[in-house]
């Protein structure tokens, strides 16, 4: 009976000491950082329409492989994009058209398909045959920021513009309104990229900037939205 009760204390600790480490927790996986483009730089003419486009290399925590996704498009939202590639190196050279303005960005993924987010917007015009005059780029929204809400009897609308005929003067067109997309024409030829407008409490408004060169060039720009309180 005793040697009973001593084989069982020993195999009560054996059992009670016999458990397995804790399993080492897998890393959290991270994103990639976001890259931050060079080249073409924003605002670019560039005279040859095979462009060569370039970015900073982004980094990962958890060392994954990384491969870039480039986006070109003709506007600055990128509903007409007209070329989308991937791939792991830093850079692309890609064949536009002529004497179009194009829009670029660039995301970061892992090998787990976890992605950055895109990096900022940059802009370039390619040089077209004889081209006189380039028409501006779309307008960037400042403020209010897209679908801010308000509380206040004003607003201000504030825009960048630019074009790549450096010496061109711009002047603006804004409609304002609870239309959408906005038909009030609420200035004409203005020569300063921001606007005071009134609104009211618990509506939405929306806006939209046409950009116009000297030389009768104009870009239409997106519309944009904010709500007052």
């Amino acid at each position: 009976m005793k040697k009973f009760i001593y084989v069982a204390v020993i195999g009560f600790l054996l059992i009670s000491c016999g458990g397995g480490d804790d399993p080492v927790p897998t890393p959290k996986n991270e994103a990639p950082t976001v890259p931050t483009l060079v080249a073409p730089a924003n605002n670019k003419l560039c005279v040859d329409n095979l462009v060569s486009f370039q970015w900073n290399v982004s980094t990962d925590s958890n060392n994954d492989p990384i491969t870039y996704q480039i986006q070109v498009a003709k506007d600055n939202q990128f509903l007409q994009i007209v070329k989308t590639l991937e791939g792991p190196a830093n850079s692309q050279n890609i064949l536009l058209e002529k004497g179009v303005a194009y829009y670029w960005r660039v995301k970061a993924t892992d090998n787990k398909s976890l992605s950055s987010d895109y990096s900022s917007v940059y802009n370039f015009y390619t040089q077209g045959e004889a081209v006189v005059n380039h028409l501006p780029f779309s307008p960037e929204l400042v403020q209010p920021v897209l679908n801010a809400v308000l509380n206040t009897a004003t607003a201000t609308l504030k825009w960048n513009a630019s074009d790549v005929d450096v010496n061109d003067i711009l002047v603006f067109d804004v409609y304002f309104g609870t239309d959408n997309p906005p038909i009030s024409k609420v200035s004409e030829n203005l020569a300063t990229n921001t606007l005071d407008v009134p609104v009211v409490p618990s509506k939405e408004y929306y806006w939209k900037v046409v950009v116009k060169d000297d030389k009768g060039g104009e870009t239409i720009g997106q519309t944009w939205k904010f709500k007052t309180n």
